[in-house]
């Protein structure tokens, strides 16, 4: 099947394969940070023990065919990262301006070990929030919330940008333009946190930023002009991205009902008592009419057949309401085996029944597991579930079907170069103009003397940054006649027209 990272390729029509396997689908694992759900385990850990966490991370994830990771950067106005504008986080080291002793930059450790193991890196940024505590001890003194302290409030326990100010927007849209001019990442990501969740009895304090920017609006309208403000972030943080780097995809993870249809007729057949339009503040379906976004992942953390928010009903639903982009759907791997959890959580493998049945759906372009860890600890078996059932074969990245690019440069030269104790399968590296360069090569092995089904994950039998590959490895596994081919595949997750191969017997 051609359509997966998330962290996701040429023409994304989608025809049946062999029933289970995908040549092009998003397999991702979210890496969240904040109080350590994933990485790093602990706040004291050296260095030395980040890294070798993160591998470990990796290798596991690649050993089951990901091919994406979404990876928290900003939990809290911070920094996994080298930054001048923001703290490193408190989450990596223990103290909010302390940088990593031993140092290394963790993202850019992440993108060098995820890119060696052809896995995608999405950075998951939070817009708003400051704090996790009302406490302002965790705060460096060096944080923007002491440069510029009328930007935020205070709600709740927490404190935020308030997104009315145009400040506000300038500040994120600086934060995501660093990021993406330094990094070599594949996207940038944003979940379900813009406005925050609904505090008890508690209006959100944007009383003195509406005064001052109300831009047409008058005070009915209050909740039209809070979703005014969100949406020319996302529409400016697009076109700050595109401008740096056109080929790095802008992605939102929202809360999975964006509207009940008891509300409005457009909505899904719900009876959530939160939606992203009226709560949040999120019109996640303009984002994607509108083209502002360039995938979306429903966070669709219930069972089929809840009453109130049914997995059938939502993945049907976004299916038909993603407006022609991409879309993973968020799947709730940490629940798996949860004691307080209902029946369907803890006996059998409910997210099995989840990917089963998003196979109805050729708008599904795969999915995103929260979080690793529900990966990492195999729970109720998901892994052997995943291995043998799903993720047998490695798949590509998709293609973002809202992106313009380019079609990747083919290999040129293709040949087999031995001797009598070496044998490798060599073409010619391929020198892409403008800046997207050869992510890497795809080596696809057809038995017998003649070219074979592309579509077929199975043909695949390798992936390389390098222009070569020692055809004495394949001998242990394949034997008799082959005919060999190698694509290329850039930035954009366009692959090469296969021009020509050679056969050979192994």
């Amino acid at each position: 099947m051609k359509k997966y990272l998330i962290i996701l390729l040429t023409s994304l029509v989608l025809l049946p394969l062999n029933a289970q396997y995908k040549k092009r689908e998003m397999r991702a694992a979210w890496i969240a940070t904040v109080a350590n759900i994933d990485w790093p385990s602990l706040r004291n850990l050296t260095s030395k023990q980040q890294k070798a966490e993160m591998i470990q991370m990796l290798d596991s994830l690649h050993a089951l065919n990901f091919n994406a990771v979404v990876f928290q950067i900003r939990p809290t106005a911070d920094a996994f990262y080298t930054s001048t504008l923001e703290p490193w986080s408190h989450w990596l080291t223990g103290k909010q301006g302390v940088k990593p002793n031993e140092f290394y930059d963790p993202l850019q450790f992440v993108i060098d070990e995820a890119h060696k193991r052809f896995i995608d890196v999405h950075v998951w940024l939070n817009p708003y929030r400051v704090t996790n505590s009302e406490s302002l001890n965790v705060l460096s003194k060096d944080h923007f919330f002491y440069k510029n302290r009328n930007l935020f409030v205070k709600y709740g326990d927490k404190y935020y940008f308030d997104p009315g100010y145009d400040e506000t927007r300038e500040f994120l849209n600086n934060v995501v333009e660093d990021v993406v001019e330094r990094y070599d990442i594949d996207a940038i990501h944003f979940d379900d946190y813009f406005y925050p969740y609904r505090v008890n009895n508690e209006e959100f304090p944007d009383n003195n930023s509406f005064k001052m920017n109300p831009r047409g609006f008058d005070l009915n309208q209050k909740d039209d002009w809070r979703r005014d403000n969100v949406n020319l972030v996302i529409a400016e943080l697009q076109q700050t991205i595109k401008r740096i780097k056109p080929w790095v995809e802008f992605g939102i993870s929202p809360f999975g009902v964006w509207r009940n249809n008891s509300i409005d007729p457009r909505g899904s057949a719900t009876q959530a008592g939160v939606q992203n339009y009226d709560d949040l503040y999120a019109d996640i379906l303009k984002w994607l009419q509108e083209g502002t976004i360039d995938y979306v992942v429903p966070q669709l953390y219930w069972e089929i057949g809840k009453k109130v928010a049914d997995y059938a009903v939502l993945a049907k639903w976004w299916s038909e309401n993603s407006f022609g982009k991409n879309l993973y759907i968020g799947l709730y791997a940490s629940q798996l085996g949860n004691k307080q959890a209902n029946d369907a959580w803890r006996k059998g493998n409910e997210l099995a029944r989840q990917l089963n049945h998003n196979k109805q759906y050729s708008q599904i372009d795969g999915a995103v597991y929260f979080s690793a860890k529900g990966v990492m600890k195999n729970l109720q078996s998901l892994n052997d579930t995943l291995r043998k059932n799903h993720y047998k074969y490695p798949a590509l990245t998709p293609v973002n079907r809202n992106i313009k690019g380019e079609e990747s440069a083919e290999p040129q030269n293709l040949r087999v170069v031995k001797d009598d104790s070496e044998a490798y399968l060599l073409w010619d590296k391929v020198e892409e103009e403008g800046g997207c360069q050869i992510s890497f090569y795809v080596v696809y092995a057809f038995k017998g003397k003649k070219v074979g089904d592309f579509n077929d994950p199975e043909n695949i039998i390798a992936r390389t940054i390098d222009n070569c590959v020692d055809i004495r490895q394949l001998n242990k596994k394949y034997h008799g006649y082959y005919t060999f081919v190698v694509t290329a595949i850039n930035k954009y997750k366009h692959e090469s027209i296969p021009t020509y191969s050679v056969t050979r017997k192994l």
